[in-house]
């Protein structure tokens, strides 16, 4: 006897919700077909597909199938914005010919539920001076750039580590890379 990988994967489907289909008090029925397995409620006798799943019987439309981030085409932005640094603590001032004076560390992307992508981090002032540094950042998407962003980052004092958030485009946007520079004024 032969069986396929699809009547494999779909016996193992039924066997792995079976407990919990009758937990809950009612019966899945699994049937393999030639075509797209089918579900039967045994309530209604609705039949499900894996096309009509969820959508109240109708067909999946294209703004509900799976998203292709690589399929992505949107316009690269150039955005401005200042940022406000929060200090969080203090670092020792050792700058010089090995330790840059400003340095960017701990950097996560994330994204803002129904909001925007943001990246935050920490910016450390290895200096005995305060400055004024820009932060020149790049959102992309399978090395596709999206947004740019140059943050001007409110001073930092001498030896303050400080916390910063910069916002990057619209969560409707997919972004799977962020990177940053940090440039202090000449």
């Amino acid at each position: 006897m032969k069986v396929s990988l699809k009547t494999l994967s779909l016996c193992l489907f039924a066997f792995a919700l079976a407990p919990a289909a009758y937990a809950q008090g009612f019966k899945v029925d699994v049937s393999a077909t030639t075509g797209s397995p089918e579900f039967r409620d045994p309530k209604t006798g609705q039949v499900w597909t894996p096309e009509t799943v969820g959508q109240d019987g109708k067909p999946i439309g294209p703004e509900d199938a799976a998203f292709d981030p690589s399929a992505q085409n949107v316009p690269t932005q150039l955005v401005l914005q200042k940022v406000t640094a929060r200090p969080v603590g203090s670092v020792p001032i050792t700058a010089g010919p090995t330790v840059p004076i400003v340095v960017m560390e701990n950097v996560t992307l994330r994204a803002v539920p129904g909001q925007r992508w943001q990246l935050v981090g920490y910016l450390n002032n290895n200096s005995g001076n305060a400055v004024s540094p820009t932060l020149d950042c790049q959102f992309t998407n399978a090395g596709k750039p999206v947004t740019t962003t140059r943050a001007t980052v409110s001073t930092l004092g001498p030896g303050v580590r400080a916390g910063v958030a910069v916002m990057g485009p619209r969560v409707t946007t997919f972004v799977d890379k962020a990177t940053c520079q940090v440039n202090l004024p000449s």
